[in-house]
Order: structure tokens, then C-alpha cells, then sequence
């Protein structure tokens, strides 16, 4: 049996969006990720909306890995602003290192360091097109510097050595 989402009104996205951020707070993502999607039908090009959306979705990373890794990207693609784009694209690189980590994945110490390295590359984005007086985004490349610093088990990769074929 399939049930059809009842439209909301333009007039209720703005209580709709604080209820989201509640449910956020309550450790509640997906009734948050049912709201934001009742606010994106009702207001499709709402950056608030699709903020929450792609927050709502890393906050899903546990049980979702890399299906919640393309949804949050793709979400991610329809925020118009340059810098929020950069900014939470390097949130959804370093929240997805960190369920990396929690999950102990095989080799979850080298791809938590790639992510959290991608993170940081997106929030110097971020930093170099700021307001004035918005740090969001050095706040959040000094938390993966620190993560990476503090966790020696966090390293590089070892590079692979190519190996002609002489078949």
C-alpha cells in the first residue's frame, strides 16, 4: 500500500523548518528528512530547506553509508550559494570519515584521513569566500586538523607503485 504525502502550505514552511531542527536536536533524522522533503514539494528552491536536508542526511551516515554519501551530494548539488555548497560539502566529507571510524570499516583509519583531508580542501573554499566575521568554516578545518593530529592511526594512504606489464 503506497500513501501519498499531504501537501503543506507556504504559509506553514517556516514553523515546518524549526519542528525539522527540533527533531535534528532529538536525535530524530528521519522524521527531520520527512519534513524538509514536505517543505522542498511545498518551496522547491528553499536553500534553508535543502540545508537541513543534507544535514539531516549525514546525520543518517551510521545506517546508511554510501547510499546516504550520493542522496547527501546530490541534495548538496541543488544549493545555489558557492560558499554553502563548499561549506557542507566539507560536512558531509567529514561526518561521513567519522561513521568511517565508528563502523571500523577494513582500512577505515587511511579513507577517514582522505575525507577528513577533502573536508578541509572544501572549508578552505569555504574560508576564502566568507563574510566577514563568519568563521564557520576555519572552526570546522581546525576540528579535522585536531581529529587528524590527536589520531596517529589517521594516516595517508601508501602510494600505490605503478608496475608496467611487460606481457
Amino acid at each position: 500500500m503506497k500513501f501519498e504525502p499531504k501537501p503543506i502550505s507556504k504559509e506553514g514552511i517556516p514553523m515546518a523548518l524549526e519542528k525539522a531542527k527540533r527533531y535534528r536536536l532529538l536525535n530524530e533524522p528521519a522524521a527531520a528528512e520527512s519534513i524538509c522533503l514536505d517543505v522542498l514539494a511545498a518551496d522547491p528552491g528553499s536553500e534553508q530547506a535543502l540545508v537541513m536536508l543534507v544535514l539531516t542526511i549525514t546525520d543518517q551516515f551510521d545506517e546508511e553509508h554510501s547510499a546516504g554519501l550520493r542522496r547527501a551530494r546530490e541534495v548538496l548539488a541543488r544549493v545555489g550559494d558557492e560558499y554553502r555548497r563548499n561549506y557542507y560539502g566539507g560536512i558531509i566529507c567529514e561526518r561521513y570519515a567519522m561513521a568511517l571510524l565508528r563502523h571500523g570499516v577494513p582500512r577505515a583509519g587511511e579513507s577517514a584521513y582522505t575525507w577528513l583531508r577533502e573536508a578541509m580542501e572544501l572549508y578552505e573554499k569555504a574560508e576564502a569566500m566568507r563574510a566577514p566575521g563568519n568563521d564557520e568554516a576555519i572552526l570546522r578545518w581546525n576540528t579535522c586538523a585536531r581529529i587528524l593530529t590527536r589520531n596517529p592511526a589517521l594516516t595517508a594512504p601508501p602510494a600505490e607503485a605503478y608496475e608496467p606489464s611487460f606481457d
